[in-house]
């Protein structure tokens, strides 16, 4: 399978970038993005020339970390499917295909293919926890949780943290990231004792690192979770929730 494959090439974050025409020859219908990537570095390596950076890790479509940008789509041409479970054989022998990383604003290019998506961890860091004393662990049965709300809650739990719905973005929101983060949190017993100081937190710095957002849900089409776009509307339903408890503490 032979392909013609247009790859973003950006030593740092401040130096200019381009795009640079690369041929594999010997690409197999099997591979996923990330392996493409492995057999065209293979190839520079053996050329004596530059490698080209991208994340990666477990490749299972579990951690978030591979994301590109193929054609213009974050993650690639399979609807909500993650970079690496993105293969070839939905290409066809003699295709171009174009990756860049994941544009936004908010996700600086540290190198090539790869980005800072840090604002997302900051966004975590505001809120996106539940405090428990540590030592010993808890009966699993003293909290009983009725399967609606645990489903509910795992539902929303899904979501790997990639970041394509903020690439997607035509504001580089992430509301579909942080609504879920809220949703899951909120939905299960333990989260609600800090409910309205993680909605603080959280939209807060959603709005900081982010922008607003004007509900143009093509982050629904491309996020690999499958996070429903309802997960949107638990931003403002939760900061008017806690804007409403903060009056009444005052």
């Amino acid at each position: 399978m032979k392909l013609t494959i247009e790859v973003w090439r950006q030593e740092n974050a401040e130096a200019e970038g381009r795009f640079v025409t690369y041929r594999v020859d010997d690409a197999a219908p099997e591979m996923s993005l990330p392996e493409l990537l492995d057999r065209l570095n293979d190839q520079l390596v053996s050329a004596g020339e530059e490698p080209i950076a991208f994340d990666t890790d477990c490749r299972e479509g579990i951690c978030g970390t591979c994301g590109i940008t193929v054609d213009d789509v974050p993650h690639g041409k399979v609807p909500n499917t993650p970079t690496c479970r993105q293969h070839l054989r939905s290409y066809d022998d003699g295709d171009h295909l174009k990756l860049e990383p994941f544009r936004s604003a908010s996700f600086p290019v540290i190198r090539d293919l790869m980005v800072d998506r840090s604002a997302l961890d900051r966004v975590i860091a505001s809120g996106g926890y539940v405090s428990v004393d540590a030592g010993t662990a808890p009966d699993a049965d003293t909290r009983q949780i009725p399967f609606q709300v645990a489903e509910a809650g795992l539902d929303f739990s899904a979501c790997i943290g990639c970041g394509a719905c903020v690439a997607a973005c035509p504001n580089g929101a992430s509301h579909l990231f942080s609504g879920a983060l809220l949703s899951h949190l909120t939905a299960l017993p333990q989260g609600r004792p800090e409910r309205a100081r993680r909605a603080r937190g959280v939209v807060s710095t959603t709005e900081e690192e982010f922008g607003p957002c004007s509900v143009y849900g093509e982050c629904v089409e491309v996020c690999p979770a499958g996070i429903p776009i309802s997960a949107i509307s638990a931003v403002n339903r939760e900061a008017a929730r806690a804007a409403v408890r903060r009056r009444r503490d005052d």
